[in-house]
């Protein structure tokens, strides 16, 4: 099964509370926090609110 890295990497400073909920939901607090998340499609729609504050990367979960 396919996991997703997720890093994030820029401040929510100025962003909607919408983006900021979503981070915290992925559990992302901190710049340059990263973790790892099951490739679902609520993971993607998740991502794809928060597309300009994250890097994302497909990893192998073992």
């Amino acid at each position: 099964m396919m996991a997703l890295k997720v890093t994030q990497v820029r401040s929510t400073i100025g962003s909607k509370q919408n983006q900021k909920a979503t981070l915290h939901t992925l559990g992302l607090r901190k710049i340059r926090q990263t973790v790892v998340r099951d490739d679902t499609p609520a993971v993607r729609g998740m991502i794809a609110t928060v597309r300009h504050l994250v890097t994302v990367e497909e990893v192998d979960s073992k």
